[in-house]
């Protein structure tokens, strides 16, 4: 199994090549990504300002995979609590697996979070460990206001299925009712992309912000990096890891 912490180290590791040091940065999002991989990594590249030329500012890399590394702390932290509750639960005879699951075990498709996967620029604006402390707590029975996913308050958006509407959130894309006919329909992006150009940073400028004269930037990457929580400040402190060097 691949290591987070290993590839994280080397995320960090400044005697390696940039090119190498975004790949384990990767390597980690495949292990770790609460939008799905290509829709966290579209949110790194916005809230660490890594620009399109990586040479330019490597250190974005550490930004991201700090942020990633400490949602995963705090996923850990809850997943183990719900192995433990689980087998408690079967060792008392009750086996049935809880409906819904928790949000890390839904499958892409049957999640009302699929549009994410489909559309890896309509995920919430939260930082990473904002959205999984928000739905560890909606696990624990919690019902925080407005979108379970990005708290997002203002009207929903119809979207036709053919036969139907499904209501979504404004700001992430969240199926917030679904279709009448009970099925989890196809989400279709407003603009086409294309994985490679995302991956390359096609959406970035050099300074770190959004492209501009790039055809898929949207308002909504613009008010993402915009957000106070999302500026990076010109001299950033390297973010306290805690115990989670002990976690593997």
């Amino acid at each position: 199994m691949t290591s987070f912490l290993t590839h994280r180290a080397r995320v960090h590791d400044a005697r390696l090549p940039t090119h190498r040091r975004h790949s384990a940065l990767r390597t980690c999002l495949t292990v770790f990504a609460p939008y799905g991989l290509r829709a966290t990594y579209h949110h790194l590249t916005l809230s660490a300002a890594i620009p399109r030329r990586l040479e330019v500012d490597p250190d974005t890399l550490g930004r991201a995979v700090e942020e990633l590394h400490e949602a995963r702390v705090l996923w850990l932290v809850r997943a183990d609590e719900y192995a433990a509750q689980r087998r408690a639960e079967k060792q008392a005879g009750r086996r049935a697996v809880p409906n819904p699951r928790p949000w890390w075990l839904q499958s892409w498709w049957e999640s009302p979070d699929r549009a994410w996967y489909e559309d890896p620029f309509r995920h919430p604006s939260l930082r990473l460990y904002e959205y999984v402390r928000r739905q560890n707590a909606i696990l624990d029975g919690a019902e925080p206001p407005g979108c379970p996913a990005c708290g997002d308050e203002g009207p929903r958006v119809l979207s036709s299925t053919g036969h139907g509407w499904v209501e979504l959130c404004r700001g992430c894309a969240r199926a917030l009712a679904p279709c009448p006919c009970g099925q989890r329909h196809r989400f279709v992006p407003e603009t086409p992309f294309n994985w490679n150009e995302i991956w390359r940073r096609a959406h970035m400028s050099d300074d770190g912000t959004p492209n501009p004269h790039w055809p898929a930037v949207s308002q909504f990457d613009r008010q993402h990096c915009e957000r106070p929580e999302n500026q990076i400040p010109a001299a950033s402190p390297e973010p306290a890891c805690g115990t989670a060097a002990a976690i593997n």
